[in-house]
């Protein structure tokens, strides 16, 4: 039997993005953003408000970062969106967190997250219904304590943090279960 819940955002789990920008003066600001996704295979969209400081960065330096955040630092992620750069300007010092200029783009890179995704801005989406901004993917790198033996990001040693949108909690990934355009393979036969 299946029970009425209403309107409700129901996708999980979501990514934990860190969004990261200059501001004019060359500070760091960064934000906590759920609603993000890559778009093809080298674009990503962020469904992110005008009116926040990151954001407000982004369209005036056209480049950001996007981290993925992990186990380690979901007290600092969760931080970024609590608090508001409009309000709080000095954030990024204030979570004791490091960052380096890009050597990609015009955006800071934050030291102590895992993975990081460089992005020129491509596109601002504004409709009546949506609003966001499209990245174009410069380059992505990552500690090497998160790649695998094949030399690419092994989600294991990532433990990136999921938020859950249903009850807002922080989870990790799990056992890997399967693999990817393998596990329905009978089914096609």
């Amino acid at each position: 039997m299946r029970k009425e819940l209403g309107k409700f955002p129901a996708v999980f789990p979501m990514p934990v993005l860190m969004v990261a920008a200059y501001d004019e003066n060359g500070f760091v600001n960064v934000m906590n953003a759920a609603w993000g996704m890559v778009a093809s295979s080298d674009k990503i969209v962020l469904f992110l408000d005008e009116d926040h400081k990151t954001t407000q960065n982004i369209f005036k330096s056209k480049a950001f970062t996007v981290s993925l955040a992990d186990k380690a630092h979901m007290k600092e992620a969760d931080y970024f969106g609590l608090v508001t750069g409009n309000k709080v300007p000095d954030k990024f010092t204030k979570s004791g967190l490091h960052a380096v200029k890009s050597d990609k783009v015009n955006a800071p890179v934050i030291e102590e997250f895992p993975v990081c995704m460089e992005c020129e801005l491509a596109e601002v989406l504004h409709s009546e219904t949506i609003e966001g901004i499209v990245g174009k993917i410069v380059s992505l790198s990552a500690d090497e304590k998160v790649l695998g033996e094949n030399g690419k990001i092994d989600p294991e040693k990532l433990d990136a943090i999921l938020f859950d949108q249903f009850q807002a909690g922080y989870y990790t990934i799990g056992e890997k279960v399967g693999r990817a355009w393998n596990a329905g393979a009978e089914l096609v036969k």
